[in-house]
């Protein structure tokens, strides 16, 4: 794959630096194969000198360059980035499209007709490897192109192909759902201090708590209630702490929240 792969990202910020760092770390294709531009000569200059890939200063040059091409901008500059390329994208050229709340319809229509589309929702762990992507094909993609999709984007993480109905869904989920996780631990960490534990001893247990538990249900492959019980001894402490979060809803204001952010994703991509 490496011998015929060629990656351009338009937008080369944190994200895209991210993915470009992870498919070469992956073997999928290597520095040369590998270009980005960006509004930002600064963003640019990072995303070369962090992945050792080249830079441009259009996005047009981006497009004659590379087959697959990664779009990371901010929606609200998408349609300004699809106008640049769009005379240069053939029935050669692949979109995945990281633009949040986007629509498969906004896209392809802001290409040539029978455009080959992916829109995707990763989550900013991306930035260390483990990424949580989704990914929804569109109408012009062919089987390869949703392989392909799933190769790169495991190369950073775990992907999964859904419905683009789903995307929201999805985007409320693993998309906000770090900054949940990251309210959690640091709840966690409070309650350690206030417990008595040194705030940098308490922070690494809460993180390294979360991250185990993690591992456990993605490579036990349990149901997390079971592995809640294997913890929860009779009338030991970790019943008492689960009574305390049933009392404080934590579960129910958990669903509230991944509804809530799906409803808002539904809102920004009608916009």
């Amino acid at each position: 794959m490496a011998a015929k792969l060629t990656v351009g990202f338009l937008g080369a910020g944190k994200m895209a630096t991210a993915l470009a760092k992870g498919f070469i770390q992956a073997g999928l294709v290597t520095p040369g194969q590998v270009m980005a531009s960006d509004l930002s000569p600064a963003a640019a200059a990072t995303f070369a000198k962090e992945t050792g890939a080249k830079s441009a200063e259009s996005n047009v040059e981006v497009a004659d360059f590379a087959s697959v091409l990664v779009l990371a901008v901010k929606p609200d500059q998408t349609g300004s980035v699809l106008a640049d390329i769009r005379s240069r994208f053939s029935k050669n050229h692949l979109l995945l499209s990281i633009a949040a709340g986007v629509t498969i319809s906004r896209l392809e229509a802001g290409l040539s007709s029978g455009a080959r589309v992916i829109r995707l929702m990763p989550n900013t762990p991306a930035l260390i490897g483990a990424s949580a992507t989704a990914f929804a094909p569109g109408k012009g993609a062919l089987a390869g192109d949703a392989e392909l999709t799933q190769k790169l984007f495991s190369s950073v993480g775990l992907a999964f192909q859904v419905k683009e109905a789903l995307l929201d869904a999805v985007t409320g989920l693993s998309g906000s759902g770090p900054a949940y996780v990251y309210m959690i631990i640091e709840a966690l960490s409070d309650g350690g201090v206030a417990a008595g534990l040194p705030r940098d001893t308490a922070t690494k247990l809460a993180a390294q708590t979360v991250l185990g538990s993690a591992r456990m249900v993605l490579e036990t492959g349990q149901h997390p209630g079971a592995l809640k019980d294997m913890v929860t001894s009779p009338g030991g402490t970790t019943i008492e702490g689960l009574h305390e979060l049933e009392k404080g809803k934590l579960r129910g204001t958990l669903i509230s929240a991944v509804r809530a952010a799906t409803e808002k994703s539904k809102k920004l991509g009608q916009a």
